[in-house]
């Protein structure tokens, strides 16, 4: 079972995302917060797998909250879920080290799949937030799509299909599902992945995919 905290302000708000969440299965929602600081407290008591967490709350906001939660709490992962998508929120949660980004007028089922590839150690950016994060830099920057693209003609055929896999969000075992492969040796190519690009983790793997359309041809 997969154990979720969520933090938003909005009680309706929480009502649904719980609503969404607690459909699949194996998700069930130990905690509310209506602000960042309940959110902390909240995720030091119940210590969940996942932390869902919106960015504009009263007092202390998500991105501080999920900073915080990722120093106190390390083996909640965040997500951050909000209404607003602007580059600087994005680069922000992630470097503050959450591992999703959805928009809440996203596909609820959207929500479900993040919860699910975070939990299991991978990463999620919603498709519509992954466009944003990466049309800039092709306007104004494409010498780092080049260099990215140039970046992963150092991997192998198999290297390159699961650095897509994980661009699209999917989890180890997801990936072992749709390359045949068992977990561990899905692990080792994540590994292999991650020293050969120089990249430090998932998140910036599938940022690196996305830039060098690996995504796009799966």
């Amino acid at each position: 079972m997969i154990r979720v905290l969520i933090a938003d302000d909005e009680a309706m708000m929480r009502a649904g995302v719980r609503s969404i969440l607690e459909s699949a299965p194996d998700i069930e929602v130990v905690f509310e917060a209506a602000d960042g600081r309940e959110a902390i407290d909240g995720a030091q008591r119940h210590r969940p797998d996942v932390a869902v967490l919106d960015i504009r709350m009263p007092g202390l906001d998500g991105l501080a909250a999920a900073t915080e939660i990722g120093a106190t709490v390390p083996t909640t992962r965040v997500i951050i879920l909000t209404t607003f998508g602007e580059d600087d929120y994005v680069e922000r949660a992630l470097g503050g080290g959450a591992l999703g980004f959805l928009l809440k007028a996203a596909d609820p089922r959207e929500l479900v799949a993040g919860v699910h590839a975070v939990a299991a150690g991978g990463a999620y950016l919603s498709p519509a937030i992954a466009r944003r994060v990466i049309a800039p830099y092709r306007d104004k920057d494409r010498v780092r799509d080049a260099e990215a693209r140039e970046a992963v003609t150092r991997l192998t055929d198999r290297e390159r299909a699961v650095l897509a896999l994980v661009g699209a969000g999917a989890s180890n075992a997801e990936i072992g599902r749709r390359l045949h492969l068992v977990e561990g040796t899905v692990k080792g190519y994540v590994s292999a992945v991650l020293v050969k690009l120089g990249v430090r983790n998932r998140v910036e793997a599938a940022v690196l995919a996305h830039r060098a359309d690996l995504v796009d041809r799966l």
